[in-house]
C-alpha cells in the first residue's frame, strides 16, 4: 500500500508539474505560438545589429539593471549572432540569412576600391548579365532587406568628419570579411560617400528614388538616380541563394499582435499613439504587458527595418511603409500635411565626436523630410540653409532608417541638419516586440 501511494504522489507530482509548464508557455492569442530555436527554422531571420556598448543619452555606461534608465537598448538583447563564412573564392556565406555575397565592390579588379569601381544602375544590371563569380550563375541584385542584414552597428558614423584620414573610423559592414572603402575624397567625393545600390525603389508619384545601404555611415536612404546631370553611381555586391529572405509571413492575432513567422517576431498592432525621448521609449517597452505578454522590448534597428513594406507610400497608398495589418498614428509634418512618424529603435547610432552615443536610429514608416536648398551645388554641404534659402520635401522616402538625438530641444533644428537638412524631431514614436516562443 505504502508503495502504491508513493506510486500516485509521484505520477501526480509528474502532472502538476507538466500543467504548470504547459501554463507557463501558453501563448494567450489562441495558441499560435511556436516554438523557434534557431535561424534554420526561419525563411526571414534577422542577423543581429553585433551592438554590444551600453550607452546614455550622449556617453557610454556601465550596463544597467533591470528598472533602470536606459535599461533594454540593444546591446541587452542577442538575436542570431553573425556568423560568416569566408569560402576563399571571392564569395562569402551568410550562415544565419543562408545568403551568397561576392566579398567586393572593386569591380574593375585592380586591386583597389576607388570611385571608378561605382557602377550607375544601368550599369550594374549590365555587370550582373555576364557574372559568373565562382562558377555560378544565378547572382542577383540585393533587394534593400537583402543588403541591409549586413549592417553592423559597431560602425562610427563620420559626418562632419573633416579630416581624410579615417584610422579613427570604423564601417558599419564588417571588414573582417568584406572589402571596404570610404569615399574616394581624391576624386572630390566626401568620406561618406559609400552607398550601395539595392533594386528597392521608392514608390513615389513624385520622386524616382533607389533606396541604398550607406556602410560609411549606417543609414538606409533614398538617392536619385542622377547627380549634378550625370547617373549617380553606388558600390555594388551580388547575391544569390535564399530567395524568401526579406518577405513577412504576417497573422493578425485579433488581440492586438501581429506574428511574423518569417522573423519569429511579434509586434503590436498599434504604435504608441504619441513621440517621446528615447530614454522614455525604452521604459515605455519594458513596462508594457499588452495583451498579458510581460517580455515587450523596444526593437533594435534591423528588427524594425523587417517589417517596411517598399510597395506602400503616403503618396501611393496614403499610408505609412507598413503592411495594413498594422495600425499607425497620423501626424502633421514640417509642411502641415498629413503623415506617419519616425519609429525608435533601441540601437545607437555610435559617431566620432566627444558624446559618441548621442543618436539612437529610427526607421521613417512615412516621409523622410529634409529641408533642401531651392538650387543645390557642390558647395552645399557647407551653407548654413536658413527660411529663404530652401523647401521642406520627401528626401529619401518612407522606409528610410537615420538617427535622431536622443534628448535635445526640435526648436533648435528650425531647417533640419546635416547636408540634406533631416528633420530633428526627438520625439519619436514606438512599436513593441518580442520573440515568438
Amino acid at each position: 500500500m505504502n508503495t502504491f501511494k508513493t506510486l500516485t504522489k509521484f505520477l501526480a507530482l509528474i502532472l502538476c508539474t507538466s500543467l504548470i509548464l504547459n501554463c507557463a508557455n501558453k501563448d494567450s492569442s489562441n495558441n499560435k505560438s511556436i516554438e523557434l530555436s534557431t535561424a534554420d527554422n526561419l525563411t526571414y531571420p534577422i542577423v543581429d545589429t553585433h551592438q554590444s556598448i551600453y550607452y546614455g543619452d550622449s556617453l557610454e555606461i556601465s550596463e544597467p539593471s533591470p528598472g533602470s534608465d536606459y535599461y533594454g537598448q540593444d546591446a541587452q538583447y542577442d538575436g542570431y549572432q553573425p556568423s560568416l563564412t569566408d569560402n576563399k573564392d571571392g564569395t562569402i556565406t551568410d550562415n544565419v540569412t543562408g545568403l551568397m555575397w561576392s566579398q567586393s565592390p572593386d569591380m574593375n579588379g585592380d586591386g583597389q576600391i576607388t570611385a571608378s569601381d561605382k557602377l550607375s544602375y544601368n550599369e550594374a544590371i549590365a555587370k550582373l548579365k555576364s557574372l559568373k563569380l565562382a562558377g555560378y550563375t544565378d547572382w542577383r541584385l540585393p533587394t534593400i532587406k537583402e543588403l541591409y542584414s549586413l549592417i553592423d552597428f559597431r560602425g562610427i558614423n563620420p559626418s562632419g568628419h573633416t579630416s581624410n584620414d579615417t584610422s579613427d573610423l570604423t564601417p558599419f559592414i564588417d571588414t573582417d570579411y568584406f572589402d571596404f572603402a570610404y569615399g574616394d575624397t581624391y576624386n572630390f567625393e566626401r568620406i561618406i560617400d559609400s552607398q550601395y545600390l539595392t533594386t528597392t525603389f521608392y514608390v513615389d508619384k513624385i520622386q524616382n528614388l533607389l533606396f541604398g545601404v550607406n556602410f560609411a555611415d549606417g543609414r538606409i536612404k533614398g538617392y536619385g538616380l542622377t547627380l549634378h546631370g550625370s547617373d549617380k553611381t553606388f558600390f555594388v555586391i551580388f547575391v544569390r541563394g535564399n530567395k524568401k529572405y526579406g518577405v513577412n509571413n504576417f497573422t493578425n492575432n485579433n488581440d492586438g499582435t501581429i506574428s511574423d513567422y518569417a522573423t519569429g517576431l511579434m509586434w503590436s498592432q498599434d504604435d504608441s499613439g504619441k513621440g517621446m525621448t528615447w530614454k522614455e521609449a525604452l521604459k515605455y517597452a519594458e513596462d508594457s504587458e499588452l495583451t498579458g505578454y510581460s517580455d515587450w522590448r523596444l526593437p533594435n534597428v534591423t528588427e524594425l527595418q523587417s517589417i517596411v513594406d517598399y510597395t506602400r507610400s503616403p503618396s501611393t497608398s496614403d499610408s505609412p511603409a507598413i503592411n495594413d495589418m498594422f495600425n499607425s498614428t497620423s501626424i502633421i509634418n514640417e509642411v502641415n500635411e498629413k503623415d506617419y512618424p519616425y519609429i525608435w529603435s533601441s540601437t545607437t547610432h555610435g559617431n566620432f565626436t566627444s558624446t559618441p552615443g548621442s543618436a539612437a536610429s529610427y526607421v521613417s514608416f512615412g516621409r523622410a523630410m529634409g529641408y533642401m536648398p531651392n538650387e543645390i551645388g557642390p558647395g552645399f554641404d557647407n551653407q548654413i540653409p536658413d527660411e529663404n534659402s530652401g523647401t521642406w520635401m520627401d528626401v529619401h522616402g518612407a522606409g528610410s532608417q537615420k538617427s535622431d538625438p536622443k534628448v535635445g530641444d526640435t526648436n533648435n533644428y528650425p531647417y533640419g541638419h546635416g547636408p540634406q537638412g533631416d528633420a530633428i524631431r526627438i520625439y519619436n514614436y514606438v512599436r513593441l516586440v518580442r520573440n515568438i516562443k
